[in-house]
């Protein structure tokens, strides 16, 4: 956002119900009532012409918006190491997670969500794991931090969208998406992904991150800035 801001763009980021400084009620953290919140924001600010950005979970909502709500506001979108179409794996989905990974996932917030947010930026998160990784002790910190402020209730119900089938959701998608994946993404295995995604888009974009962690804005900063100007140039 920086850097487009620097650019002349009018850059907008909104914390999720359950994040950052919003309100942390106990129900609505679905991809319903997420989307709708986003349009309820984007009316608030009358936006028009907009380029909806999400990373991770955040370009599944950016695609459940798009086919909830349609794009009259909206002429671009960029899907960052997102979960569309499918990250569950089924028999038509063979490259999917098991279920079980989600299930241990939520069941690691309520038996010490601390230690679980302490491995995943140490570990997959940001590929500090991979041979040859140089870990980040302050991307570490902020991404612990910024997880422990969430409300448990919201990030415990939030891999239950990472299950859903976006795969209709993308069909009714009419603008243009780029889709930015990396390579060696661990929490969003790249077969089950953007590769398959791009398929169902009208005028759909991928480019591939060779090497490329999860948090792709944090660890190639310059390529993914320079990508997001480009597109919003085209």
């Amino acid at each position: 956002m920086f850097f487009l801001a620097n650019q002349g763009y009018r850059c907008i980021a909104h914390d999720r119900r359950g994040h950052g400084r919003s309100s942390q009620p106990w129900e609505g953290n679905d991809m319903e009532t997420w989307t709708d919140d986003l349009l309820t924001l984007i009316e608030h600010l009358d936006l028009k012409d907009a380029m909806l950005v999400g990373h991770s979970t955040g370009g599944a909502e950016v695609t459940r918006f798009l086919s909830r709500h349609g794009s009259s506001r909206v002429s671009k979108a960029v899907l960052v190491s997102a979960p569309p179409p499918c990250m569950l794996l089924k028999e038509d989905n063979p490259e999917g997670r098991d279920i079980s990974w989600f299930d241990a996932t939520r069941a690691g917030m309520i038996a010490n969500r601390a230690q679980l947010f302490t491995d995943i930026p140490t570990g997959p998160f940001f590929g500090y794991n991979l041979p040859g990784a140089t870990p980040s002790q302050g991307l570490i910190d902020s991404w612990y931090q910024q997880a422990m402020l969430c409300s448990l209730k919201a990030v415990y119900d939030t891999p239950i969208t990472w299950q859903y089938d976006y795969t209709e959701d993308l069909k009714k998608i009419d603008i243009p998406v780029l889709l930015l994946h990396g390579e060696l993404d661990q929490i969003v295995p790249i077969k089950a992904a953007a590769p398959l995604a791009v398929k169902h888009l009208k005028k759909g974009t991928l480019k591939i991150y060779p090497g490329g962690a999860h948090a792709l804005p944090n660890i190639a900063i310059e390529e993914v800035n320079q990508d997001l100007l480009n597109f919003l140039k085209s």
